[in-house]
């Protein structure tokens, strides 16, 4: 039920590809994973849209916690499973919320047993714990799982990365108990297998987050992610403890970086040999006007596109329906906050991320990555 093959590996670097066999589905790596908290992309009908020829993702990436507030558990176990509750498809994998733990820090307090969560809907208070986490995942149905763990600001001390990792790898091991007590193998919904990756963390420290890699991957895991980065670091710190990391992770085991996501940050973790991933910049900085293009980063909000007659897209594929549309247009759009514009926007990014990893991939089998990967990066990280 879940196959990892690695294909290609780039000569000048560790890029990589490969297809995961899942569930009866094939994902090929590297693979972006567009962020759907809710079960939903924000501003865009995830099935009109990547059931066409435009965007064809077949991996979403949801979150366990927000789904447990709303629309609450009750609801998607009566709708039969988040695939169907929000008519998808393809796959689908569950964050535990330990980052959303990390980023609404007033909102939650951390015990060796779990966490206390204040309700940042209606200030209700909940303990949020391992078996928890599991058992919601099991009611969503979702495909690739993750257990909780706990994730630290990067200027965090040597003594709470260490003390927070161990924490996190026991409520790994409670994740797996709980798997194994109760039958965890097939969903509710189907005849299908839910996996759990384990969470490497350490915070900024490479000999914890090697501890922390060898101990979680003395379980046998199908995959392996890394969390606790997009937390404040410097990208040459991420970079640094990345290149440890690779080359000390199993060659054909799926490798995950969790939550890491500009153009430029996934070309370099490519070239490390990382194999997922997923980011909430193409949407949300799309909901604020700003647009990646193979030239570089545009507002759309400056005032030198208001007269622009051209398309955001028109020569890659002239069919994409942002190439329908004049900057000028677009413009007018978001000056009028008119929800239309969101909605180009947040297509054209996600067609852009879905092209970079298209290239990427194409690079790598042509044993030219290394050179296309610099040659581009300046050019898509530059403001126009």
């Amino acid at each position: 039920m879940f196959n990892f093959k690695l294909i290609k590996t780039d000569n000048n670097s560790k890029a990589r590809t490969g297809v995961i066999h899942i569930n009866n589905h094939i994902i090929n790596t590297p693979v972006f994973m567009p962020v759907a908290t809710l079960g939903t992309i924000k501003g865009v009908d995830h099935n009109s849209v990547f059931d066409n020829h435009l965007l064809k993702y077949k991996i979403l990436l949801v979150n366990a916690y927000h789904l447990y507030l709303r629309p609450g558990l009750q609801v998607i176990y009566k709708l039969e499973g988040l695939h169907n509750f929000m008519n998808w498809s393809n796959l689908l994998l569950s964050d535990s919320g330990g980052f959303q733990i990390f980023s609404l820090s007033k909102f939650s307090k951390i015990y060796t047993d779990g966490v206390l969560v204040t309700s940042y809907i209606n200030g209700s208070k909940f303990f949020i714990f391992p078996e928890l986490i599991m058992k919601i995942q099991q009611i969503l149905g979702t495909d690739i799982i993750m257990p909780l763990d706990v994730c630290l600001p990067a200027c965090s001390s040597y003594k709470d990365a260490e003390k927070f990792m161990h924490i996190t790898h026991v409520w790994y091991n409670r994740s797996l108990n709980f798997i194994k007590k109760n039958n965890f193998i097939n969903s509710l919904y189907d005849n299908k297998t839910q996996f759990l990756f384990p969470i490497i963390q350490g915070g900024m420290y490479k000999s914890l987050r090697l501890y922390s890699a060898r101990y979680l991957l003395s379980t046998n895991p199908k995959g392996i992610a890394i969390g606790g980065f997009s937390v404040g670091e410097e990208n040459s710190i991420l970079y640094d403890i990345l290149n440890v990391l690779t080359d000390n992770l199993p060659i054909r085991k799926p490798r995950y970086l969790m939550g890491v996501g500009t153009p430029a940050n996934i070309l370099e973790c490519i070239s490390m040999g990382i194999d997922m991933f997923d980011c909430v910049i193409p949407t949300r900085h799309a909901r604020n006007g700003t647009i990646y293009t193979w030239e570089g980063i545009i507002n759309i909000k400056n005032s030198k596109w208001k007269f622009d007659k051209s398309p955001l897209i028109n020569i890659i594929n002239k069919k994409v329906v942002p190439s329908k549309y004049s900057k000028s247009y677009i413009r007018h759009l978001f000056m009028s906050k008119e929800m239309l514009g969101q909605h180009i926007l947040t297509i054209h990014n996600l067609f852009f991320y879905l092209e970079l990893i298209n290239m990427a991939k194409f690079h790598i089998s042509k044993g030219s990555f290394v050179a296309w990967k610099n040659s581009i990066i300046y050019n898509i990280s530059n403001k126009l």
